[in-house]
């Protein structure tokens, strides 16, 4: 299957897996973001030799002996009698003294948590053979709070990660290219509920209609991705019952501290940040500010930044009785349709467009080049009202508003009235 995007991170890897010297590099990021893709498509364009190896949950015994296997297959030698991690690993950095070599752990956590002190074994040995080496050392892993461990200057590998790389979602641009066959507005459509990451975009079939391919994938029982969110978040967090009331809160619209706490039944203010922080850290939850008032704490929001996660939990966990019971077409019409495509769709589409000057302001296509976008938010003093607007930019001559609408009626006069009586309630001066 043709690999898709990532281009800036390809260019990053190949660039360290170039050069003759000892390399390290860490690449971490949520379950299914494409971190395997990525280094297995570096490693195929690379046509350096490589040991790539997935680190299983089980002893340090049998993940060695799994790890000599594929070396000697890789080298055509005979089978290896290693039974300790530090003097495989000795062994790889030997076998790199006369050659480039790429050696890949994926999903390193689950080794580190059988090896004591695996992080000062490795952090030895890339000392011992920095100068001697062409090793192309290279660590995965989704436990993210784990991975970004590994660069902190308490840990002892701190100073010896030459690239780091935090794998995020694709955004629509890529993403799209999945789905090359469906129409732009159904493009918009599937990115709206599957996000950026391309295990799900890889399952999107683009012959298919927007509704068919939702019903298939998450709106029916035993639907492939039905258990997809739920199992991420058993995966990272113990307490399963308050990301539930917290997600379902944010999904009917609650994005203040204060709406979801009273929303939810998460029992306490201590538990609702310890929640909130665990799913930011998951990159499935993000907290805004309006770039006009980024240290205001009672403007900041917390918004479901994750596609699958915020569909998940407003249609499937809210509806979950119903979709046990009743035929597919029917449950998606009276549940899904309507919301979707009035409200669910629209709202998703400001993000799109957000990503759009986003990349046309990294190509230097907009001037003055753009500095902040997000959110702005306003009082109007004389109505004693307040109000936000969506996607705002800030550049060296001020602040730009963009009115975005995903709708299939032209936007009428009134309606262009009042945006620019609200932007005029701003009290900001028009240039």
């Amino acid at each position: 299957m043709k690999f898709i995007g990532r281009t800036a991170e390809l260019n990053r890897l190949k660039k360290e897996f170039a050069s003759d010297e000892m390399r390290m590099a860490l690449i971490y990021g949520r379950r299914r973001v494409g971190k395997s893709e990525l280094i297995k498509e570096a490693i195929k364009e690379s046509e350096i030799k490589s040991i790539y190896y997935e680190c299983k949950q089980v002893t340090e015994a049998s993940n060695v002996q799994s790890i000599c296997d594929v070396i000697s297959e890789a080298f055509g030698l005979p089978k290896l009698g290693y039974s300790s991690i530090e003097d495989l690993i000795n062994y790889v950095f030997t076998l790199s003294e006369n050659e480039n070599l790429i050696f890949v752990l994926d999903e390193y956590p689950y080794l580190r948590e059988n090896v004591k002190g695996l992080d000062s074994i490795i952090q030895s040995l890339v000392d011992k053979y920095r100068d001697s080496a062409k090793l192309k050392f290279v660590i995965l892993g989704s436990y993210v709070d784990i991975m970004k461990s590994l660069i902190e200057h308490s840990n002892p590998l701190f100073g010896r990660v030459d690239l780091v790389i935090d794998l995020k979602q694709m955004d629509y641009f890529e993403s799209a290219q999945f789905y090359p066959d469906m129409s732009d507005k159904d493009k918009v459509r599937i990115y709206s509920v599957f996000g950026g990451i391309p295990y799900f975009n890889r399952l999107i079939d683009d012959s298919k209609s927007v509704k068919e391919n939702i019903i298939d994938l998450i709106a029916s029982p035993g639907a492939r991705l039905e258990n997809e969110v739920s199992m991420y978040l058993n995966a990272e967090i113990s307490k399963i019952v308050n990301a539930n009331e917290v997600f379902y809160a944010l999904s009917k619209g609650a994005s203040r501290y204060s709406d979801i706490l009273s929303q939810s039944h998460v029992s306490s203010g201590p538990t609702m940040v310890d929640v909130l922080d665990k799913l930011i850290k998951m990159e499935v939850v993000e907290k805004t500010a309006p770039i006009n008032d980024e240290d205001n704490k009672k403007k900041a929001g917390y918004y479901i930044c994750d596609n699958l996660s915020l569909f998940y939990y407003r249609y499937i966990f809210k509806y979950s009785s119903q979709l046990q019971i009743m035929d597919s077409d029917i449950f998606y019409d009276k549940y899904i349709a309507d919301d979707f495509e009035k409200s669910y769709v629209p709202h998703k589409f400001e993000e799109v467009c957000k990503q759009y000057l986003i990349r046309q302001n990294r190509l230097g296509k907009i001037t003055p080049v753009i500095e902040k976008i997000g959110k702005y938010y306003y009082d109007d003093p004389k109505t004693h009202t307040n109000g936000e607007f969506d996607v705002v930019t800030l550049d060296e001559k001020g602040y730009v508003f963009y009115e975005v609408k995903f709708r299939k009626k032209k936007i009428s006069r009134e309606v262009i009235e009042e945006e620019i009586h609200q932007v005029q309630a701003t009290g900001l001066k028009r240039v």
